[in-house]
């Protein structure tokens, strides 16, 4: 029998994960992700060759905590809300791995498992090709572009700002001219990101519906 691996793989996708989740990507490397296994940098080539194989097991540990229930939804609609959101929950919870999401998803095997299934529900209300690419680029936009603007608070302009400050600061801005600014701001107060996600996606959802034309065009 062969010597058994030291590190699993799930055991490096959730050292890379944790390291980025506490440092940022920043602070992911090979030498720091050795450290956060408690072994040398030499050992870690063993599992993976370059800088890149670390980004992938960071963006597969937190698509792997994508999970919705494996059902069979009557609506395509209930199906797309339930990969979605458990997408979006993903994601949330790792807010510093959301551009290596953006820019690995493409090399990822388990990206491409959970946008196929995406892609399958979204397919069963009848659209193909361009209409399908549109529909799913509008729900995967929503869920990744939601999440990074939460990084910066509701209307922040500056990363040092707190949320408070930020919505007393529209609040304050000459309501002659900023009607609709201050209204959103009033609005903020009381919102979170997770009620504007599901309001959105009941938007997306509403209109896709709406729309049926369908088919590849």
């Amino acid at each position: 029998m062969g010597r058994p691996a030291k590190f699993t793989h799930s055991q490096l996708q959730a050292a890379a994960l944790a390291l980025v989740d506490r440092e940022g990507l920043a602070g992911l490397s090979m030498r720091a992700l050795a450290g956060e296994l408690g072994t040398g940098a030499m050992t870690l080539y063993n599992y993976v060759s370059q800088r890149e194989d670390i980004d992938l097991l960071v963006v597969e540990a937190v698509i792997g905590e994508a999970r919705w229930p494996l059902v069979d939804y009557a609506q395509w609609q209930d199906e797309v809300r339930a990969i979605a959101t458990a997408l979006w929950q993903a994601v949330r919870a790792h807010p510093h791995a959301i551009a290596l999401i953006l820019t690995r998803r493409s090399r990822s095997p388990a990206v491409f498992e959970v946008t196929e299934a995406l892609l399958r529900a979204l397919a069963r209300s009848g659209r193909s090709g361009q209409a399908l690419l549109v529909a799913f680029r509008a729900v995967s936009g929503l869920i990744t572009g939601l999440a990074q603007s939460e990084l910066a608070g509701p209307l922040a302009l500056q990363a040092s700002e707190s949320a408070e400050l930020t919505i007393a600061r529209f609040r304050a801005l000459p309501a002659e001219r900023f009607a609709h600014l201050i209204d959103i701001a009033n609005a903020a107060a009381g919102s979170t990101a997770d009620t504007e996600f599901q309001a959105s996606l009941d938007l997306l959802l509403a209109g896709l519906s709406a729309d049926r034309g369908g088919g590849d065009r």
